[in-house]
């Protein structure tokens, strides 16, 4: 079964957004870009680097964020959670829970880390993720549907902070109002791009489209 056709994109815009209907490919394309999924065929390179043949090095600089937040919400509370992903930066552990504080009050999770992450809102939750993935840094962060479990605001709040980071954003979404603020468009059709171009443009082929 091909999920994603022969597909040949560079992606330099800060903020790409990904749109189509569910099972259109958008999704496989995105988990391309840190190695969650392997080619049978062709080449993914990130910032020169082969996914295949430097994963390691490339999950380094290349963030994901899942659609639900438990997928990569391991340990028992906030803090901790984001501690884990400070461990190579931060060896003493003292100073590793500081730094897990500092990047929670950060992302307006400030008096939370000790709470366990089973009893945060679905949108702490999802702030939660992503702080623990962008404490480590990353060049680019590749966000898969990250508002869809949230309410309105919730959606709202992290849909702001998704794009006001400094980091390159790959963003995979439903909510065409948020992909229209990006930079890029990509709209995905039975595992082929049907359209690429500004995202307002995206945005106004996959309406009519759709």
């Amino acid at each position: 079964m091909v999920v994603l056709q022969e597909t040949t994109l560079t992606l330099t815009e800060q903020r790409v957004a990904l749109i189509g209907a569910n099972g259109s490919g958008k999704s496989t394309l995105a988990r391309l870009l840190n190695g969650l999924v392997s080619p049978t065929t062709g080449q993914v390179r990130v910032g020169g680097l082969d996914v295949a043949r430097e994963g390691k090095e490339v999950r380094r600089r290349v963030g994901f964020v899942f659609t639900d937040p438990a997928a990569q919400l391991v340990m028992p509370t906030a803090a901790e959670d984001v501690a884990l992903s400070l461990r190579r930066t931060h060896p003493d552990k003292a100073e590793r829970r500081r730094a897990a504080l500092e990047v929670l009050a950060a992302f307006g999770l400030d008096g939370l880390g000790d709470r366990s992450v089973h009893t945060l809102s679905g949108g702490q939750r999802q702030l939660l993720a992503l702080a623990g993935v962008l404490a480590t840094a990353p060049d680019v962060l590749v966000a898969d549907e990250p508002t869809t479990l949230l309410d309105l605001a919730n959606s709202r709040r992290v849909g702001d902070l998704l794009l006001s980071l400094p980091q390159q954003l790959v963003l995979v979404t439903h909510d065409l109002d948020l992909a229209a603020r990006c930079d890029r468009g990509v709209v995905m059709v039975d595992g082929e791009v049907a359209f690429d171009g500004t995202a307002a443009e995206a945005v106004g082929h996959y309406r009519a489209v759709a």
